[in-house]
This record gives structure tokens, C-alpha cells and sequence, in this order.
């Protein structure tokens, strides 16, 4: 059995190559039928709770989002005894009450990347495999992350539609219009495949979102690093007060089915 087993899996996205207050026993590499994941995993505690940390766009933070190995990443969180995963993703706003530095905990997201590796079922199969994804993310686990937000108050949306982009650029003010007829609520780059490569492996899976700007369109001015930056300065404590006080309960959490 791995030292991991029962942790809790950690994907750090921009503003997040590193956790702070976690305490650190080791790092390990993980190889995986798909390859290396973007980072090596940083195993330690947090609030008393096994954690497996990955950086998402490497360490440094150099990997685009439509070039992230999705799958090694999952699957070496998975070999690593992980069942629960929080994405933490900086993301766009769009509904007008998720602004830069707000915390969003999600709870659909629609997929509008293309080209990426996105299924562990494929290649030479006994059989197809479909998932149910009609509630991308895990409810006992977003309902975790509420409480510790609500405990610690600490700000935060307990609704949106995640809307998934292919990047690296931003997109244009018509694409966020279109987004937002569409009933998207946020915009990011990295919250597909993620998402349904969790759930393939019957892993719960949780989005814990940092609004970074305003999309495209939604404010006065062009989205500049600078924004961005301030944005993960003043809202990141948030995202990592949630992330400490909800480990006890996310640990309690067993691994879904799994698919058949």
C-alpha cells in the first residue's frame, strides 16, 4: 500500500505551483501508460490530512493548458491510493456577482476544448464504456468545501456553469457572449478533460474556482497580468483557508463505484 493511500489529491492551477502550510514527507515521480504528469508529487499533511500536491502547468508554471497531460496527471494521483481531487482553477467571471478575486465552487461545466486526450477508454478495448456525467462534480465533496467556506467565512458562490476553453489565448468578447447565452457562469482553460478523466476512474472530483478577471467583454478594459496578479494575491488566502479546514471531512470520503 502506498503511504498516500486515503490522501487527498491536490491540483494546483495558476497561483497555486506550491501549498503552503502543507507538511511535506516527500516528493515522488510517477510514470503512467500516458506518460509523466506535469509534476512530481508532493506528498505530506495538511491539517493533519494526507495530500498528494501535483502543479498542474508544472513547477515553474510553463505547461499551457491545451498541452497539460490530463491523463498522467489523474491516473498518477490515482496510483498514488488518491479518490478525492480538488481542481483549483483561476478562472474568468461572467455572472456579474463572480468577480476578480471571488470564490466559486461550481457545480456544472460545459466542454468547448477539442483535440485533447480526454478518455482513458480507447485504443484496443474488450468493450465500450460510457460514464454518467450529469453532475460533473461530486456533491458530498462540494458540500465539504461550502461548509469549511461558511465555518472560516470566507466568500465564496456555491453555483455556476464552468465554461471549458482549448487556450492558450483568451477568448473574444462574442465567444463570452455566446458563452454566456450558453449559461456559463465562469471561463477557464483547464477544467476538461479533468473533470471526466476523474470520473472514469470513479474518483470524486471537486472544482474549487478563483475568478482572476472579468471575461472578455465584462469590463471596461483589457485583461492585463497585472490584474490577474492582484487578483490571485487577494483571493488565494481564501482558497487555501478552504483547502486546510475542509481536509477532515474530505478524508472521511470513499472512492465511487467503479464504471462498469
Amino acid at each position: 500500500m502506498s503511504e498516500t493511500d486515503g490522501a487527498i489529491g491536490i491540483i494546483g492551477g495558476t497561483g497555486l505551483t506550491t501549498l503552503s502550510g502543507l507538511e511535506i514527507a516527500g516528493t515522488r515521480t510517477i510514470e503512467t501508460p500516458w506518460g509523466a504528469p506535469s509534476s512530481e508529487l508532493t506528498e505530506g499533511r495538511l491539517d493533519g490530512q494526507r495530500v498528494a500536491f501535483l502543479s498542474r502547468h508544472g513547477n515553474p508554471h510553463k505547461i499551457p493548458p491545451h498541452e497539460v497531460n490530463y491523463r498522467a496527471n489523474i491516473k498518477a494521483l490515482y496510483d498514488a491510493g488518491v479518490r478525492t481531487v480538488i481542481g483549483v482553477n483561476a478562472v474568468g467571471g461572467i455572472h456579474p456577482d463572480m468577480g476578480p478575486a471571488s470564490v466559486v465552487i461550481p457545480d456544472q461545466i460545459i466542454d468547448y476544448t477539442w483535440g485533447r486526450a480526454g478518455t482513458f477508454f480507447e485504443g484496443n478495448l474488450d468493450k465500450v464504456t460510457h460514464i454518467d456525467f450529469t453532475w460533473p462534480y461530486d456533491k458530498n465533496a462540494r458540500d465539504l468545501l461550502m461548509q469549511a467556506a461558511t465555518a472560516h467565512d470566507v466568500a465564496f458562490t456555491g453555483f455556476g456553469v464552468y465554461g471549458a476553453t482549448q487556450g492558450p489565448r483568451l477568448e473574444t468578447a462574442a465567444e463570452i457572449r455566446r458563452m454566456e447565452r450558453d449559461g456559463c457562469d465562469l471561463v477557464g482553460m483547464t477544467g476538461m478533460p479533468e473533470a471526466a478523466l476523474a470520473a472514469e476512474l470513479g474518483m470524486r472530483y471537486v472544482c474549487l474556482g478563483l475568478v482572476v478577471n472579468w471575461a472578455a467583454g465584462k469590463s471596461d478594459h483589457i485583461i492585463t497580468m497585472e490584474e490577474i496578479e492582484a487578483a490571485i494575491e487577494q483571493g488565494m488566502s481564501g482558497v487555501r483557508k478552504i483547502l486546510e479546514v475542509s481536509m477532515t471531512g474530505l478524508g472521511t470520503l470513499t472512492a465511487l463505484p467503479q464504471p462498469s
